[in-house]
């Protein structure tokens, strides 16, 4: 058995992280907070928003953590290959102290949960657990669903309207159908990273013997989806004004409708065998989802303002 030597430099534990696609997680604890502060001004516990924000991105972490490890042993991520944190690549860490490091990330987190079920009730524990199995079930046995097509939908729905809603229900401890609702655009640009992502690896995750939805659907219907993932987002925030969900301070989200045009253009003009042309393009994804839900908030919290 191999001998792990755990590694004390608290910069690879960082790197391994991949702290820089924390927004994806933030974005959505943001918008829940903001929709919160439209229906309940400062009644809601906003005490308990530190903890949410802990929690969340304690999850979202552990479920990096925990990804790249599955997906170093599957063979996904290796070299010449651009998904990961790469620390396990360049052997910098041990891919157990990876995953076991992965697992306390989750158990720190699920503290926190608990804590927060005691103050706010059980509808929060069951979104907890839900969270908790799908970010470990991402790549982990038996149900590893991003290997068999299911990531695009269940990222969609975790770190969408999941998240949203368990943020409005911890600091108002109530339920509001018109927080899934505005939750929906959140998840459909968080998807847009994941397709944008699986379009670059198509033929390395071909390789690999794995199946995420573009390679089942083919890349050409994947570069459709990235389109309708993004402009879907746009044209529901239009619509949910249209219909006073939102108010027209929302509208604030077309500040980024120049970088959203300029993906689906890359990405439309991409070729399945240059993956370089958009080998950023997750990162720029993942950049539009956070200023479009950073936009999105700040506009809900305007229209409780005014």
């Amino acid at each position: 058995m191999d001998k792990i030597f755990y590694t004390k430099n608290l910069k690879t534990w960082f790197r391994a992280t991949r702290p820089f696609v924390f927004p994806a997680s933030i974005v959505p604890i943001l918008v829940g907070g903001a929709f919160a502060f439209y229906t309940n001004r400062w009644e809601a516990n906003w005490w308990l928003f530190p903890l949410i924000f802990i929690a969340g991105v304690l999850y979202h972490a552990a479920t990096n953590l925990v990804s790249d490890y599955y997906d170093y042993a599957k063979g996904v991520d290796r070299e010449g290959t651009y998904g990961g944190s790469r620390v396990l690549i360049e052997k910098i860490m041990h891919p157990k102290e990876m995953l076991y490091g992965g697992y306390i990330l989750f158990a720190i987190g699920t503290l926190i949960g608990f804590f927060l079920v005691a103050k706010v009730g059980y509808p929060l524990l069951i979104i907890g657990l839900i969270g908790l199995f799908g970010g470990i079930l991402y790549t982990a046995k038996p149900l590893n669903y991003k290997y068999h097509g299911f990531g695009d939908f269940l990222v969609f729905l975790l770190m969408g309207p999941l998240m949203v809603l368990g943020t409005f229900y911890t600091l108002t401890e109530s339920m509001n159908w018109y927080v899934l609702l505005i939750s929906i655009p959140i998840g459909l640009l968080i998807a847009s990273i994941l397709n944008a992502n699986n379009i670059r690896d198509i033929n390395y995750d071909k390789q690999a013997h794995i199946k995420t939805f573009t390679a089942v659907i083919g890349y050409k219907a994947s570069k459709y989806e990235y389109i309708f993932l993004v402009s879907g987002a746009y044209i529901l925030v239009l619509v949910f004004i249209g219909l006073r969900i939102l108010e027209p301070y929302s509208l604030l989200v077309l500040l980024v409708l120049p970088q959203a045009y300029k993906n689906m253009r890359e990405i439309s003009a991409a070729q399945i065998n240059n993956p370089q042309q958009i080998a950023m393009m997750d990162v720029s994804s993942a950049q539009l989802h956070m200023k479009f839900g950073l936009l999105l908030s700040v506009g809900i919290i305007l229209s409780a303002i005014f």
